[in-house]
């Protein structure tokens, strides 16, 4: 896989704001997560901590709109850093409902990788959580996915190549 992609940082930085406003914009406004797929190239690679591997523009669609059925959790970003075409990601995924006995949010850290194709592209993303903290929040906060939720397969593929398989 080339990392080495011929793109200005001005370049980087309109295709990761392009992609964190469409993301904010769904997550938002209950919008069409498919849709996010067309911020990548027809032959991206997709990596899910839940749901595994995905590949190519068409699928990424298919599995964002099946995934994220029932999925009422707020997602913001805290930051996002590129080194290239190497960008991170740093967000929170966000239970509704329930507090701490603080006052704090049932919350778990995650970190996206995106690499940068150019022409405003992404050719790879790679979304990390840590699966057991989600899970404990999960239970102590007695949240439920909403009407429609699918579940991850149970053998998803964890492959995180980022490139394209023949």
């Amino acid at each position: 896989m080339n990392y080495h992609v011929d793109a200005t940082d001005d370049e980087v930085e309109a295709a990761v704001t392009r992609y964190l406003a469409l993301r904010t914009s769904i997550e938002e406004e209950g919008g069409d997560w498919g849709a996010l797929a067309d911020c990548f190239t027809e032959d991206a690679v997709w990596c899910d901590v839940a749901w595994g591997r995905v590949e190519g523009r068409e699928n990424i669609a298919a599995f964002l709109r099946e995934a994220m059925v029932g999925v009422d959790t707020q997602n913001p970003i805290d930051f996002w850093a590129a080194d290239g075409p190497r960008v991170m990601v740093k967000w929170r995924q966000i239970f509704p409902g329930a507090t701490k006995a603080d006052g704090r949010p049932y919350e778990q850290s995650a970190v996206t990788t995106l690499i940068y194709a150019g022409d405003g592209l992404f050719s790879y993303e790679e979304d990390l959580m840590n699966m057991a903290h989600c899970v404990e929040d999960i239970t102590a906060s007695g949240w439920m996915p909403g009407d429609g939720f699918n579940m991850p397969p149970a053998s998803p593929d964890r492959d995180f190549d980022p490139a394209p398989r023949p």
